[in-house]
């Protein structure tokens, strides 16, 4: 296990640079960040005297080479609006972030484990058909727009949720009030992702209930609870996991659009203001950890293959 981790990270580099390179490439397509400084009162020689100072005036493959440089020895530069540490912002934004996902995470499994469990089992009865239905619901509706919806309904109509931050102005904010403003942006998330998470368990329970080994088990007289739990959702687990894992990375991407929504204090946020300000340091600093958290994501779900199915073999 120990040599498969390190041998995956050690592929993890190039292609770490090799995304690093693509995402500079295309943002600076995108045009210099200090073009929207332009006006009456800067003058063309001031822009001229910030772009040497912050090496813009150089190729890109020379400031890419420069930004890589201060990345291996631990910096990631500044932002060119509040000319504050990118590492500084980051670190101030992630946990609200990871506090979103990780709590949509475990709520969509709530949802999608025994619904897909008990779709499968009840396989063309009412139940199964209102479950199927529901997750094509959860899938097919856009995450903005349930958000919107959300918010009018509970907060304009009801005024029982706040719509947007992570705490109450001028409360405490303990538990309780960050809480109540993550209801609404973990639905959203939540619903999205057992939307799709259940049919694919209820694939795969369906799946496995057809092998001979369960009609086995079944007339061993197990019973019904041991044969389900024990043989056949731990055979199951294999695209169980692929999929929670590949939910990881899409997740961190869908959160950008809600956080924006809902004005939760994370990296979704930020990012869509260095975006909307060309903060180049902010966005490749966004850019770099979002391809961390795919690969760390993908080592994580091979490692997890092993531990459910002892057959697997990590070389």
């Amino acid at each position: 296990m120990g040599k498969y981790i390190l041998k995956r990270i050690l592929i993890a580099i190039p292609v770490l640079i090799g995304i690093t390179i693509i995402d500079y490439t295309i943002m600076c397509m995108a045009g210099s960040p200090l073009a929207m400084l332009q006006g009456p009162r800067v003058s063309e020689a001031a822009i001229e005297a910030k772009e040497i100072a912050l090496g813009l005036d150089k190729p890109v493959y020379v400031q890419y080479f420069l930004w890589l440089k201060q990345l291996l020895h631990g910096n990631m530069g500044y932002s060119i609006k509040s000319f504050q540490p990118v590492s500084d912002l980051i670190g101030s934004h992630i946990g609200p972030t990871l506090l979103l996902m990780g709590v949509s995470l475990i709520a969509s499994l709530i949802l999608a484990v025994p619904a897909g469990i008990y779709s499968a089992i009840h396989q063309y009865s009412k139940g199964d058909y209102t479950v199927v239905t529901l997750s094509f619901l959860g899938s097919s509706v856009p995450g903005f727009f349930l958000s919107l919806l959300l918010i009018y309904i509970f907060t304009v109509r009801l005024g029982w949720l706040p719509s947007s931050g992570m705490t109450t102005l001028g409360a405490d904010g303990g538990a309780a009030d960050v809480a109540k403003h993550m209801v609404m942006p973990v639905i959203v998330l939540a619903f999205s992702m057992a939307g799709s998470n259940i049919r694919y368990i209820r694939s795969a329970v369906l799946e496995i209930l057809q092998q001979d080994y369960l009609r086995t088990a079944k007339a061993k007289g197990i019973g019904h609870f041991k044969v389900i739990c024990k043989h056949a959702l731990r055979n199951a687990l294999i695209p169980i996991i692929t999929v929670i894992g590949m939910e990881i990375p899409v997740l961190f991407g869908g959160a950008v659009i809600i956080e924006q929504i809902f004005s939760w204090p994370g990296l979704g946020l930020m990012t869509m203001s260095a975006i909307s300000g060309r903060d180049y340091p902010v966005i490749m600093g966004v850019c770099l950890l979002s391809a961390v958290v795919v690969l760390i994501g993908n080592l994580v779900t091979d490692i997890l293959y092993a531990l459910a199915d002892p057959t697997i073999q990590l070389d």
